[in-house]
């Protein structure tokens, strides 16, 4: 295993070492599942789109990119880290996701009360991320990189802005917010599920 967790740290390491094999059966699992959920993500993105009336989903619409304290998209750079940190990241992001689309789910069953299809997919999304999240961590752990516990600051400070009772921000700004918190976790996950292949004894299964 030291030789194992050593070939972490290094980006271009050799990944043919074989995994005992209750790690190895964590990591096709965990892989399989991040597989699933970018599906699941891709189709949470259309229907939060299809339920905010227009212009969104209007041909060439393109929505201000808002930012959001404390949590991106994987910055490109992400791709040349060691697998590691690559995977702390993960856990990170999908460790603050669950709140930012709990956040979410309550705005919209203010703004579309009757979308309840859309509001249970933001609450599986929730359930679903942290369990992702949770489940990238155990297998972090196993290979001996603990992983990095996110803050709460960056995902209370999302969900104040994205909270019914915050009339600052307006309709508009808090559906694109929403856009943006949908999208950020189809990203993370893509991003997860592409990290693991690279776990995956056998090449991708």
């Amino acid at each position: 295993m030291n030789q194992r967790e050593g070939s972490l740290e290094d980006p271009q390491a050799d990944f043919s070492i074989s995994f005992l094999p209750h790690l190895e059966a964590k990591i096709r699992q965990t892989h399989n599942l991040a597989r699933l959920l970018a599906k699941y993500a891709e189709q949470l993105l259309e229907e939060y789109v299809q339920q905010q009336g227009d212009p969104f989903g209007l041909p060439g619409f393109s929505p201000p990119r808002l930012a959001l304290a404390g949590l991106s998209g994987p910055a490109p750079s992400h791709a040349g880290l060691p697998l590691s940190e690559r995977l702390r990241l993960d856990a990170a992001a999908l460790g603050a996701l669950p709140a930012l689309l709990d956040a979410v789910r309550r705005r919209q069953a203010e703004l579309n009360p009757r979308a309840p299809r859309l509001l249970r997919s933001l609450e599986d999304a929730a359930r679903q991320a942290r369990a992702l999240g949770a489940a990238v961590e155990t297998v972090l752990a196993a290979l001996g990189a603990a992983a990095r516990g996110p803050g709460s600051e960056p995902a209370a400070a999302a969900a104040a802005a994205l909270s019914p009772a915050n009339s600052a921000a307006g309709v508009f700004s808090a559906k694109v917010l929403g856009l943006h918190v949908c999208g950020l976790y189809g990203e993370w996950v893509s991003r997860t599920e592409g990290d693991l292949s690279q776990l995956v004894p056998g090449g991708v299964s």
